[in-house]
């Protein structure tokens, strides 16, 4: 599996994750992770800096097209 489906999996792990947090009567907690995880989203696109990738690299995951 490359880096690139490792991060995509995880990011969607976590938002529905905070979905469940909100359904179970956190909503604060719930916006504030999804925030976080839309923004991180957003700069790694723009910049390709993801902390995520770059463990998953340390790992001996390979590259995939966006984190090469």
């Amino acid at each position: 599996m490359s880096i690139d489906r490792v991060v995509l999996a995880f990011a969607g792990g976590m938002i529905l994750f905070a979905l469940l947090l909100g359904y179970l009567g956190f909503p604060t907690v719930s916006i504030i992770l999804l925030a976080f995880i839309g923004l991180n989203l957003l700069q790694s696109a723009f910049t390709g800096f993801c902390p995520l990738a770059m463990i998953l690299k340390k790992l001996g995951f390979k590259a995939g097209q966006a984190f090469n």
